[in-house]
């Protein structure tokens, strides 16, 4: 790990400020990523802010019912919170699908969000990475591929977006409150991350000097009857090959509302907006299931190694579906 200035922020403004006159700059909060890309020197900044300071660690319920979570909560105590475990269990969930315990005592929400890739590529030093070196390649392409995306993928990158928790905020119609030198601005969650194209080192639409305050999530009833399921090779400590949000609510045997999302199949949390659109309105039937899961993935590309994430995610998605429904939890 290089030397570089470390600077701690007292407040907000301080720490915008502190980025936007540091070309090389990054924030720190709970530092469970990026300290690690520091040690691999993947991440070289030449000053550190630390933000944890700041006083972003609140859950607040909003007028209108949803929740405000600040960008310094911790993921376990995210988990653990009354109003989330009732009103949004698969948000509670899929925190506590990711990592262990010890790091989720340390990971923050806004640090989770940001997170970088675990393409094992991206943290070879000596292998082709167009996130880690633009230009260069992409050694996944033609390499073992096993956990790399099926969808929104490009010719410079199939890497996938590590994140549990950010799968769960994107089927819950979750916003980003962001804020910088310029103010403040909001953005949907399934906007704050990119497809790789032909610049996949460009991971989000964050400027440089912009820093997560805050995550909100609206009143959606339909949130209350919601699951996480997450297919790994391993029961604890593993990245997903695939993963299903759901959220979905049936009247007299029809789906009237349904939300959902995939991880572990692209470089962003996906909204499976195709499926949703065939479900809506449709008989809540295993068939209906099938149906929007296969339409889903249809645009999906797979590698020699991981051509089976095309039939794995159709079927989590339909598995997951129907727990929904057979457990009473949809009506």
């Amino acid at each position: 790990m290089r030397s570089f200035t470390y600077l701690s922020a007292p407040d907000v403004e301080t720490a915008v400020r502190a980025i936007a006159t540091e070309p090389n700059a990054k924030f720190l909060g709970g530092g469970t990523n990026l300290v690690d890309l520091m040690r691999e020197d993947i991440e070289q900044p030449d000053v550190v802010v630390d933000i944890t300071r700041l006083p972003l660690t609140g859950i607040e319920e909003l007028p209108g019912g949803g929740l405000r979570i600040g960008a310094l909560v911790r993921n376990s105590r995210l988990a653990a919170h009354p109003l989330v475990r009732t009103r949004y269990p698969v948000l509670a969930q899929a925190v506590l699908n990711g990592a262990s315990a010890q790091l989720r005592n340390m990971a923050t929400v806004g640090g989770n969000l940001l997170q970088r890739t675990r393409c094992l590529y991206f943290y070879d030093g000596a292998a082709a990475c167009n996130k880690r070196e633009p230009g260069s390649g992409c050694a996944a392409i033609g390499g073992f591929a096993r956990n790399a995306g099926v969808l929104g993928v490009s010719d410079h990158c199939i890497a996938t977006h590590p994140s549990d928790m950010a799968v769960a905020l994107a089927a819950l119609d979750a916003e980003v409150e962001v804020e910088s030198t310029r103010g403040v601005r909001r953005l949907p969650l399934t906007e704050l991350h990119r497809l790789p194209g032909s610049t996949p080192q460009v991971e989000t639409a964050l400027a440089a000097d912009e820093l997560i305050t805050a995550v909100e999530l609206p009143a959606l009833p339909v949130a209350a009857h919601s699951r996480y399921r997450k297919v790994r090779d391993r029961a604890s400590y593993a990245f997903a090959l695939v993963s299903v949000a759901a959220a979905m609510e049936t009247e007299d045997g029809v789906v009237t509302d349904v939300r959902l999302a995939l991880g572990g199949v692209s470089a962003k949390p996906w909204r499976a907006r195709e499926a949703e659109r065939i479900l809506l309105g449709a008989p809540a039937t295993e068939e209906s299931f099938r149906r929007a899961a296969a339409a889903e993935l249809a645009p999906a590309v797979g590698r020699p190694d991981n051509t089976f994430k095309i039939e794995l995610a159709q079927r989590t998605i339909v598995a997951t579906l129907r727990q929904l429904l057979t457990d009473g939890s949809a009506a």
